[in-house]
């Protein structure tokens, strides 16, 4: 038999879902069920806190305590990279492969980076940064007017200046 469960005891949920959108019911349910919460009431919570990030795929981490779900936003690097690209929301439904062809600044890149710091895996901001150049690239924007794998090279040579922490 399980363990019961201790409604004070703090419980993260991870789930991906559409910003803006109501999340699908079906999907919440075995996650949260179980926790003793309305998957329809946290998915109206998760279309309320999405509501920035309208028509772009996020991640939100549930902190579930006392029976109550806090929404936080864990935003990844292609949905800022998208959101700093200023497009106007698109409807999944009837929009598909959408082109990113925009250009992103430096600095730009620089504060998704900030951003993205404490998830990333390398030593410095430069690394972190050339991760955010890595994901744009897979995007299809540009940056500083050129492909973001250059602007890696220039970083690497020396043209581009990172600022430390």
């Amino acid at each position: 038999m399980p363990p019961k469960f201790d409604p004070s005891e703090v419980k993260v949920v991870m789930l991906r879902c559409v910003g803006g959108e109501m999340a699908a019911t079906s999907s919440l349910a075995p996650k949260i069920g179980p926790l003793g919460l309305s998957p329809k009431k946290v998915g109206d919570d998760i279309m309320k806190a999405t509501g920035d990030w309208k028509g772009l795929k996020v991640t939100v981490k549930l902190v579930i305590q006392n029976r109550q779900a806090r929404v936080e936003i864990v935003p990844s690097a292609a949905s800022l990279i998208i959101k700093a690209l200023k497009e106007p929301p698109r409807d999944r439904k009837k929009v598909k492969h959408v082109k990113h062809s925009g250009n992103l600044t430096l600095e730009n890149v620089i504060d998704i980076a900030r951003q993205m710091r404490t998830r990333s895996l390398a030593k410095n901001l430069t690394g972190t940064v050339k991760e955010v150049l890595g994901t744009a690239q897979s995007v299809g924007c540009t940056v500083e007017g050129q492909a973001p794998h250059e602007v890696i090279d220039g970083i690497n040579d020396g043209e581009f200046e990172i600022p430390e922490e």
